[in-house]
């Protein structure tokens, strides 16, 4: 069984950032936000760049 529980000893990085946004809150989310709003601007930048 300790083979199928690896995440025990080291934590995937999925399960890290889970637990550092639920322990930032606020800040983790508008981070998040800003991010997703940065990405969709360059992508739409880049279709009417290349339009």
């Amino acid at each position: 069984m300790s083979n199928s529980h690896k995440t025990e000893t080291k934590p995937s990085y999925v399960k890290l950032a889970m637990r550092n946004m639920v322990r930032k809150g606020g800040t983790s989310i508008k981070h998040f936000a800003l991010t997703a709003v940065g990405l969709v601007a360059v992508l739409v930048g880049l279709a009417y760049l290349t339009h």
